[in-house]
């Protein structure tokens, strides 16, 4: 088995016990919340899936990036629910349950609508060089390792909650390990493209998270606390989702090793603003 099989393996390993772990902890009354809140689900759906992959686009041609690392970057802006987004909101003093429902939503739905929305913008940087993914094959990767491990964990957690609780705290144990092994991996095979990002290249990826960022918030209602909870679901993208659909479509290239490059950055970037943004509120 080659260094790329082995990576892509471990990618869809992470992936279902990330998605297993969020679901033991969502309940479905979170999630109807989010549901039956139209406005909310219109504008997290406008900012995640329209607004930051077309700020990605815009910074992308305007940094005239590598149409592989141009993609790399495009999949993970594509990909929205990302586990972090609750953490991140509550350190911002935003309205938690509401982050944890959208996280939950946007994960599952991300399955379906990622793939189709990454088919519709690829071609858009490509230039000449044919950037081409497999539809069908991603969605089909994704119910897999996404939609069917969080329905799984979320089902344990309505009909069974007290094993809920007591998988809860080896399940997030287990997906640290996971999480950092991939990472430390990728960073091993990948390190001399990560080491050649310039300055230029961290000014774009924090655009792009802040730009993410802002979406949400624009998008986020009028409430305070639920605008801070859009905004940081919206401006943490799911890594875990985009180096699964990098590895299946472009492996052993600067398109997984870009993806991780922006997985890095925007965690570190967007832990301090979300400290700040709730010293400030507070």
């Amino acid at each position: 088995m080659s260094i790329d099989q082995i990576i892509g393996v471990l990618v869809n390993i992470t992936l279902i016990q990330l998605m297993v772990t969020i679901g033991l902890d969502v309940t479905a009354a979170q999630v109807m919340t989010v549901l039956k809140d139209g406005r909310l689900v219109a504008g997290a759906a406008l900012a995640n899936y329209v607004l930051v992959p077309f700020c990605a686009i815009v910074l992308l041609l305007m940094f005239k990036s590598p149409a592989l690392v141009a993609a790399g970057f495009l999949i993970v802006a594509v990909c929205p629910g990302a586990p972090y987004g609750p953490p991140f909101t509550a350190l911002a003093k935003g309205d938690v349950p509401v982050s944890v429902g959208l996280m939950a939503l946007l994960a599952a739905s991300s399955a379906v609508v990622s793939p189709i929305a990454l088919k519709l913008a690829l071609p858009l940087l490509s230039g000449e060089q044919a950037l081409v993914i497999d539809v069908v094959k991603i969605d089909l990767t994704l119910f897999a390792t996404q939609l069917l491990p969080l329905a799984a964990g979320m089902l344990i957690k309505a009909r069974r909650p007290e094993l809920a609780m007591r998988m809860a705290g080896p399940s997030k144990r287990v997906s640290l390990f996971l999480n950092v092994s991939t990472v430390g991996l990728i960073v091993a095979v990948q390190y001399r493209f990560l080491l050649g990002i310039r300055p230029i290249g961290y000014a774009g990826m924090l655009a792009l998270a802040l730009g993410s960022v802002g979406a949400g918030w624009i998008l986020g209602g009028a409430r305070h606390a639920r605008r801070t909870a859009t905004a940081f679901s919206t401006g943490v993208r799911n890594v875990g989702v985009g180096l699964v659909i990098a590895t299946a479509s472009f492996p052993g290239t600067p398109a997984v090793t870009a993806a991780l490059a922006y997985a890095l950055f925007q965690t570190l970037a967007l832990a301090l603003l979300a400290f700040v943004w709730g010293r400030l509120s507070g």
